[in-house]
């Protein structure tokens, strides 16, 4: 016997309006929306609050955070991963693209980092076959460019993977993210306690790798994008001239562009451009670059990602509702546009057949309450 669940009198985010309403459920999809403010018998009163499609994250690195939660403390893989799962639950996400670096430095430099993709992956698809996981997870390889092992690394997937997205980062100090020298030195020894002799032996040694082997990790990362069928990303663009040879390479989306000619140049190739959802609350970026919100009154931001704070997305995506004076809109960079760039047709709008992926918000003083996350038809929040 199939069971529905009907939320009732609510204010539901469609994908260019806010309509009041209901949505049944039942079998992990959505079986009917109707408009209207009645509750019918067995239905949740709603009470007017928001009922938007479940949040979907395309980068997010937060998984490491809970792999290393001091510096130099290890955490139990598994553990990790689950801890990651529940707290994107928490925070209105219902599918992640966990991102996962590939391309380890293990030099004895004394400021090295160690190959962990391989056995992360197969650490959230064990966990994801057992049923553990709350929520939708796919996989992101962030392939870093400026290290020493990433071709070893990526020859270590195959299309049984089913990786959904490949970035190609380039973190060489002195261009991209970090143009100014200073903002990578704040960053990286503000993780991690390095002598003034080790960190220069290790910007020389980054320096040295870009030189040596950058061209050839780029050519490495398009061709595994293709091998894996994966969506291929661009990380960090700064000039029209990259964004062009991101498009050569078949880049479709453009993940924190760091500069307003950059942004200009993706729209042109009609490659979509994600920012990150602190750089909008904060006001601007850590590193210096553009500010999210400038980009969003120029329209030249398409999509959000939590980055590094899961809770910011759902409050991010509010704060560009009211920068657009459309929370339609707003949520739409983190619903329907993220689903349509990586190809998930099945989620990211309130329509009927689609994943049963819902969030349930209030809005108190502009800043959204999460009340229930459902992911497939099942409460996990």
């Amino acid at each position: 016997m199939t069971v529905e669940t009907i939320f009732a009198n609510a204010s539901l985010i469609l994908n260019d309006e806010v309509v009041t309403g209901s949505v049944v459920i039942a079998d992990g999809v959505i079986k009917d929306i109707a408009t209207g403010p009645s509750v019918p018998i067995g239905a949740i009163d709603i009470e007017g609050d928001y009922v938007s499609p479940g949040l979907v994250e395309l980068h997010t690195d937060n998984v490491e955070r809970h792999l290393e939660p001091r510096p130099k403390v290890s955490w139990p893989f598994r553990a990790a991963i689950l801890a990651h799962d529940r707290e994107l639950a928490g925070a209105g996400i219902t599918t992640v693209f966990d991102a996962i670096r590939v391309g380890s430095i293990v030099s004895d430099t004394g400021a090295g980092y160690p190959k962990y993709a391989r056995q992360m992956t197969n650490e959230i698809m064990g966990v994801r076959d057992l049923g553990l996981l709350r929520i939708s997870h796919h996989i992101h390889l962030r392939a870093e460019v400026c290290s020493e092992t990433l071709i070893d690394e990526l020859d270590e997937f195959s299309t049984e993977d089913r990786i959904g997205i490949v970035s190609m980062m380039d973190h060489t100090p002195g261009q991209r993210q970090f143009v100014d020298i200073s903002k990578f030195e704040t960053y990286i020894r503000g993780k991690r306690t390095y002598t003034d002799e080790q960190w220069g032996r290790y910007i020389d040694l980054l320096y040295g790798l870009q030189a040596r082997l950058g061209s050839t990790h780029e050519a490495a990362t398009v061709a595994a994008a293709k091998r894996l069928g994966a969506t291929l990303a661009s990380h960090d663009d700064t000039t029209a001239d990259q964004v062009t040879t991101s498009q050569s390479y078949g880049v479709s989306i453009a993940e924190f562009p760091t500069t307003v000619a950059a942004a200009d140049a993706c729209h042109a190739h009609g490659i979509a451009t994600i920012m990150g959802a602190p750089n909008l609350i904060r006001g601007g970026s850590h590193s210096g670059n553009v500010a999210a919100a400038d980009l969003a009154q120029m329209d030249r931001l398409d999509i959000l990602s939590s980055d590094y704070v899961p809770a910011g997305l759902l409050m991010a995506a509010v704060q560009l509702g009211d920068i657009w004076g459309n929370l339609a809109r707003g949520m739409r960079t983190v619903t329907a546009a993220p689903s349509q760039a990586v190809g998930l047709a099945d989620r990211g709008t309130l329509a009927i057949g689609q994943r049963a992926d819902i969030i349930r918000f209030a809005i108190n003083d502009q800043t959204p309450v999460l009340q229930e996350t459902w992911s497939a038809g099942k409460r996990v929040s």
